[in-house]
């Protein structure tokens, strides 16, 4: 027998993920990059082991992916102030604007898919959103 909510929240996990799949092959940006700094957004600034558990990848795969960002501007790496050994990622102004950049360039994209639907399906839309940014866990709440 199906249970109706398991069953939409499966969809819900499915077709997001199709969504992130869509936006991304937008992108002129490799997917690492902008899944890194999309962290430093969320999160602030890190050291890369903390990155890397973030990113859920080793640690040498972190320490390469941001010297590849430090290298394009859109991260600074200094040393941290509590661990002479250690680094603190930071998110450069150049990073932020091109995850502004990616994420207007996913919102037209987006938007010109809903831009058919009627107004009543948008408001609908826009409530589930809400309902979701609300019971989706902050950064000093984890992650689900």
């Amino acid at each position: 027998m199906s249970d109706p909510l398991h069953d939409l929240s499966g969809d819900l996990v499915v077709y997001a993920a199709r969504l992130v799949r869509a936006v991304r092959r937008l992108s002129d940006a490799p997917g690492a990059a902008l899944r890194v700094i999309s962290v430093l957004d969320e999160h602030g600034p890190l050291g890369i082991g903390e990155l890397a558990r973030v990113d859920r990848c080793a640690q040498p795969t972190m320490s390469g992916a941001v010297a590849s960002l430090v290298e394009r501007g859109w991260v600074e790496k200094n040393p941290d102030p509590e661990d002479a050994r250690a680094s603190v990622v930071t998110l450069s102004p150049d990073g932020r604007a091109e995850l502004a950049r990616v994420r207007r360039i996913n919102a037209d994209a987006v938007a010109a898919r809903l831009a058919v639907l009627p107004q009543h399906d948008l408001d609908d839309l826009a409530t589930a959103v809400a309902l979701l940014r609300d019971l989706l866990p902050t950064t000093s709440e984890g992650t689900l």
